[in-house]
């Protein structure tokens, strides 16, 4: 009797599993979701029940059926908790890429996860079935079935499974979802949790992988005529403007009549580089070959006015460890603050999160999304990342080097960051900076840049790149030691003592942001130099359910309200310009091209996922779980709901199909850039030379005392394989120049203090303004 009712039993908890995890982490029921968790549920379980019921010994039965629920809940609770923490459902391979660095680390963070009231709780609650089934295991007779009945059991799986199937296909987004734009994280929110792992083993097993076309589209879809239907470089709807050979900067008439002091309207070129795409595809076939047909599908953007403008400066690039847009204060965070209303502004950025810490780096590196997940980064260690400012600065002689004060090793950061271009390599906590510091192991950004800056600010123009550590969690002022720092400072602040130990746990690195400034204008390069912060997530490490909300003053209803941000581009002499606001969306993928085309770095538009910012190119923000925002509008991938930006916006036909088009496009550019190394396909000779950047990581010697040709004997490579070093006459800008600048939008804030929202930044409360 009992193995009828456990025939019924697992199926139900399964199904109670799903039904408990959506509830615990506030996923939205919906009639069409749910129906298709109970069909997945009961093929699930009855799948399960057949597996344990093919022995003649009980006892086999018995465990099997106890190991089969174990795994369920194990598989609920893991998942579970990694939301819990960081606000995301990590796929496997993200798990498993951080797992080994996060146990050892994050212990402390971890212990209080699993040992709080709620960690208690769901451990109770996700065990349940589990537990419930060794009480009445004894009773459970687990006798082996007949030919006919597991002939009989076998159909129903088989039919369920289908019946599920046909069920997904005849639904747009499960579909979707579950085939051609896959990902982990919206595969749980809309397929649940059994589905979405077995569709993790579908992608990590290659003989149960998707099959990966070898055509000539590859996934891509082409317009019909790749020249007259094309776009710019996000492939809008808009014609590109007309493209003059006369030049960068020179106006039309100009040209023609050979008078170069014409004041006629200039006419920009495009950003492109001197590649026929269309005949490299005819050289190669597969993936590359449907890469380059995609590529030269695209019409670039183009250069503009403010091309050039830090062409020459230095670059501090800046990952900044959970950072958020509330965190920048008049009163609480001044220098920050001053960073962000007084540089370019950006008021509706967005870092998507998905993979961590590394997958926040790949953005802003790399200029594309992780489509590997956390595993992603370390896929790039063999890889030519020629699109990187690592590469592209080092190439133009930039003295480059990159820090982190957390452990040189973590997410095989020793093996990565030295094949990202630059020049002096990687150093953290572990292969060198721990002798820079007071103390063998330091969370302060300030004494990380303290200890940093005097090694370089002499060997100009550098090139310099901080993973930063003290904004992480967790947010306690017992066991965070920078938030118990600046306890006092936040002790007014009418927030949940969570919020109140994030933003302290900020303020360190506000000091060393006070220190930067500080020291570069002391040393009078403060307008030579440009500072571009970004996080690499959204603050994670506070309650997804109660304290994020809090700090950001709305309901986190979807990924891109949690991902909303703030990047800062700050340059000393901009704050003596008009204000450039940007008002439409932009995202971290945008960073790379952006800064290209303000160091006046020759590039291709068409090879960047990302576009420059201040350019013809259309906006277009997305994440993997394929939501996207546009000037537009905004459309949620799990509800297949396109929300006009405004009731007055004007959409023309068709533009949602349009642009899930593109968007599966980029997303598969992403993911086949990172498999094939495309870069090295495109950049032979980059490719061939890589050895000289290899020696540069450890050995760089100041351009000026060892041009590249000598150089090369150390190398063992003969002179003409060494990449040249190019120093180049830098113009200054001038002040006529300066004030011709005109912002980016027509009509820029009056007050240049904006919230991500495009929102002037509150007013600080009386509270804040009693903080010390």
């Amino acid at each position: 009797m009992f193995t009828i009712l456990f025939a019924i039993y697992c199926p139900l908890s399964i199904l109670y599993l799903e039904t408990v995890f959506m509830l615990s982490t506030d996923i939205p029921f919906s009639a069409g979701n749910l129906i298709g968790i109970v069909i997945s549920s009961a093929c699930c379980g009855s799948l399960f029940f057949l597996l344990s019921s093919l022995f003649n010994n009980k006892n086999i039965n018995r465990g099997l059926r106890a190991f089969f629920l174990f795994l369920q809940s194990l598989l609920f609770l893991l998942i579970y908790f990694i939301f819990a923490e960081f606000g995301v459902f990590y796929s496997f391979g993200t798990m498993a890429n951080g797992a080994t660095d996060a146990v050892s680390e994050y212990s402390y963070n971890i212990r209080i996860l699993l040992l709080s009231p709620s960690g208690l709780l769901h451990f109770a609650i996700f065990l349940l079935p589990f537990i419930l089934y060794l009480i009445l295991m004894r009773k459970d007779e687990a006798k082996r079935l007949g030919p006919k009945e597991i002939a009989l059991n076998a159909s129903l799986v088989v039919l369920l499974f289908l019946i599920h199937r046909l069920y997904i296909g005849g639904n747009d987004i499960m579909y979707h979802s579950y085939t051609d734009e896959y990902d982990f994280d919206r595969a749980v929110r809309i397929l649940g949790v059994n589905t979405a792992a077995r569709l993790e083993v579908r992608e990590a097993v290659p003989w149960f992988s998707k099959s990966e076309p070898e055509d000539t589209t590859a996934g891509f879809i082409l317009p019909e005529d790749n020249k007259e239907a094309a776009s710019n470089a996000v492939e809008t709807m808009m014609p590109a403007p007309a493209v003059s050979a006369s030049g960068n900067g020179v106006s039309a008439d100009a040209a023609e009549n050979g008078d170069p002091e014409t004041p006629e309207e200039i006419v920009y070129t495009p950003n492109i580089l001197d590649i026929d795409f269309e005949a490299l595809a005819e050289t190669t076939s597969g993936n590359l070959q449907a890469m380059d047909l995609y590529v030269a599908s695209l019409t670039p953007s183009m250069k503009n006015q403010y091309t050039g403008l830090f062409k020459g400066k230095n670059l501090i690039l800046i990952t900044a460890e959970a950072f958020s847009a509330e965190v920048i204060d008049e009163e609480l965070t001044p220098t920050l603050y001053r960073l962000a209303t007084k540089g370019i502004q950006f008021t509706d950025y967005y870092q998507p999160s998905g993979a961590g810490t590394t997958g926040g780096e790949y953005n802003i590196l790399m200029g594309m999304l992780p489509t590997n997940g956390g595993s992603s980064m370390t896929d790039t260690r063999d890889n030519l990342n020629y699109m990187t400012m690592g590469y592209q600065l080092n190439r133009l002689g930039y003295y480059g080097k990159m820090y982190h004060n957390g452990s040189y090793t973590y997410y095989n950061r020793n093996a990565t960051h030295i094949n990202l271009g630059y020049s002096d390599g990687f150093m953290a906590n572990g292969n060198g900076l721990e002798k820079m510091l007071d103390h063998a192991w330091s969370l302060s950004d300030k004494d990380m840049f303290e200890a940093t800056l005097p090694t370089y600010i002499d060997s100009q123009p550098f090139n310099i790149y901080y993973m930063t550590v003290s904004g992480h969690c967790p947010y306690t002022f017992d066991g965070n030691a920078m938030s118990k720092k600046h306890k006092d400072e936040v002790a007014d602040l009418e927030y949940s003592s969570q919020v109140r130990a994030y933003l302290a746990s900020q303020l360190e690195f506000e000091a060393a942001m006070e220190y930067l400034v500080d020291t570069l204008e002391e040393k009078g390069i403060a307008d030579d130099t440009v500072i571009v912060i970004s996080a690499d997530h959204f603050p994670y490490g506070l309650s997804y359910g109660s304290s994020l909300p809090e700090l950001y003053g709305e309901k986190v209803k979807n990924n891109l309200v949690r991902d909303h941000n703030r990047l800062i581009i700050w340059c000393g002499e901009l704050e003596d310009m008009d204000p450039i606001v940007v008002d439409d969306p932009v995202f971290s993928p945008d960073i790379t091209p952006t800064l290209l085309n303000l160091f006046g770095i020759e590039f291709d538009s068409r090879l960047m996922v990302g576009r420059d910012v201040l350019s013809d190119a259309d906006p277009l923000v997305f994440n993997l779980s394929h939501d996207w925002k546009t000037d537009l509008g905004t459309y949620i991938a799990s509800s297949g709901k396109f929300t006009p930006a405004s009731e007055d916006t004007v959409i023309p036909e068709g533009y949602e199909d349009q642009i899930k088009t593109i968007v599966n496009n980029k997303i598969n550019f992403c993911r086949k850039c990172l498999s094939s190394d495309y870069y090295s396909h495109v950049f032979p000779e980059a490719e061939s030379s890589r050895s000289a950047m290899t020696y540069g990581r450890t050995n760089y010697v100041a351009p000026t005392e060892a041009p590249a040709e000598e150089a090369a004997p150390d190398l063992g490579l003969p002179a003409e394989d060494a990449i040249p070093v190019i120093q180049e006459e830098v113009p200054p800008v001038t002040d006529e120049q300066q004030t011709d600048l005109p912002p980016v939008t027509d009509s820029p804030a009056e007050n240049p203090a904006e919230s991500t929202d495009g929102e002037p930044l509150p007013a600080p409360s009386d509270s804040q303004e009693n903080a010390e």
